[in-house]
């Protein structure tokens, strides 16, 4: 680049705000100042830095939990999560893991690994004499707790919290595009926040913790209902950390829970009606897009974010979604559905707009094999200014009936930082000297070009390559 283009992306980055981005009104958690945070790009480096503060914690570790395998063996020789856990209780520690239970899981997703707390999942942490309390906590019609969050000494001057996706599986802590030739590689963030917003995530906890589905139920608890009770609100927020402005958004289905206690500092919200507040959030930063649109994303399937792309697109916005290149199983057989037809119309009129990508990652090998890196993060980038980072699907099922958490940041160099570190990995390019729009044009162009070389079975440049919206998932 030459230097006039570099002191033109600096002037960029000084002149950017993310003032023009709103907060949403509407939740729980109000937008908090003063606080720090550091993504946490992938399994190996989340799970790394999990470790870390939990061999640090000094009073508790509470976790919620979606899928697990209970095998999977975190970096640095820390064992399998139970392992790092037990050693926390071991320690005295307050222990506490929120599991979702779905006993009927196995019959839709057979390879899922899920710790549904059975009469085998009872058995094993019973033989390993565990000292770690859970509670389960189901939804009605196979919706998910999905929600993965770790709070670190909650309510402490040292509290941390953990905000992403990331599912606790082998596939999930390996690094993608390092791992054995054939192996399924996955990837994913986690967003590590200190300050304000952490109480939040606390709060998220506590009110999920003390209205947990199977608290009653047998087998809905471990070790007893005696043994880890009610726990109490926090009373005060976590003091300032850093200069991060950062809203906690959720989904929460209503009718789950009922307490309205509200968060320190912030207004009881009516939590029996549900909270949809991460698509609030969602649909605002899109409707203020002035300039570029990051997205990665495990789905594409929600017709009211397509909408907003297509009107963010209309306004010259640059727009590049990055999603698994083996659709969901769910996506392909939505295709087949007439009722879906008007859904695929929408997507198919996206990549109508020469500034929009659909883009794929995979690592490639000399003799023109591929192995797809599947896209699991839940992740959006607005005008290098804006970000939002949690466990919520870009899918309407995630958005209105499963638990989800977010976290959304308005940060300028914390975003852009982000999003150089996402492109470095994606296409081997170090978009440092770029500005937001002129990265998202290159990641269209080395995108477009590696599509073209897939077809003639050649090795990419980076791992990422364009897709034709019109028949993604066909």
């Amino acid at each position: 680049m030459s230097g006039s283009r570099r002191l033109a992306a600096d002037a960029t980055l000084r002149a950017a705000s993310a003032a023009h981005i709103p907060a949403v009104p509407r939740a729980s958690y109000p937008l908090r100042p003063g606080n720090f945070v550091r993504p946490l790009v992938d399994g190996e480096p989340a799970f790394r830095r999990i470790g870390e503060a939990v061999l640090a914690a000094r009073r508790s570790v509470w976790v919620t939990i979606a899928y697990i395998d209970r095998t999977a063996q975190l970096p640095d020789g820390h064992g399998t999560v139970f392992d790092l856990l037990e050693r926390a209780a071991a320690r005295g520690l307050d222990v506490r893991v929120l599991f979702w239970r779905e006993p009927r899981l196995r019959e839709v997703e057979p390879d899922s690994s899920h710790f549904e707390g059975n009469a085998a999942d009872l058995a094993w942490l019973r033989e390993r004499g565990a000292r770690l309390h859970a509670r389960w906590d189901r939804l009605p019609d196979g919706f998910c707790q999905h929600q993965k969050s770790w709070i670190v000494d909650a309510g402490e001057p040292a509290e941390i919290a953990f905000v992403g996706g990331i599912n606790l599986d082998a596939n999930s802590i390996a690094p993608p595009g390092h791992a054995p030739r054939g192996t399924p590689q996955i990837h994913d963030v986690y967003l590590e926040l200190r300050g304000p917003c952490a109480t939040d995530v606390h709060h998220n906890f506590v009110q999920r913790w003390n209205e947990a589905s199977d608290r009653a139920e047998p087998g809905g608890v471990w070790p007893d209902a005696r043994s880890a009770g009610a726990l109490a609100f926090p009373a005060r927020l976590s003091r300032p950390a850093g200069p991060v402005p950062v809203q906690i958004t959720r989904t929460v289905l209503a009718g789950r829970y009922a307490d309205a206690t509200a968060a320190p500092g912030g207004q009881p919200f009516p939590i029996a009606a549900g909270e949809a507040s991460v698509l609030e959030q969602y649909l605002a930063a899109i409707g203020a897009a002035r300039r570029s649109l990051y997205l990665e994303n495990q789905a594409i399937g929600s017709p009211g974010v397509v909408d907003a792309l297509e009107a963010a697109l209309s306004r010259g916005v640059e727009v590049v979604f990055l999603v698994p290149g083996n659709a969901h199983p769910a996506f392909i057989e939505a295709r087949r559905e007439p009722l879906a037809a008007f859904f695929f119309e929408k997507l198919a009129r996206l990549g109508r707009f020469e500034h929009f990508t659909l883009a794929a990652i995979a690592a490639s090998h000399a003799d023109g094999r591929y192995d797809e890196i599947y896209v699991h993060s839940k992740l959006a980038l607005v005008d290098d200014a804006w970000c939002t980072i949690g466990s919520t699907n870009i899918a309407e099922r995630s958005f209105h009936q499963d638990t989800e958490l977010n976290a959304s940041l308005w940060h300028p160099e914390c975003v852009r930082a982000l999003r150089q570190e996402l492109l470095l990995e994606h296409l081997g390019l170090d978009t440092a000297d770029f500005d937001d729009r002129d990265a998202l044009r290159a990641f269209r162009e080395i995108a477009c070009r590696n599509a073209e070389r897939r077809v003639s079975r050649e090795p990419l440049a980076g791992l990422a390559y364009a897709i034709d919206p019109e028949k993604y998932g066909a």
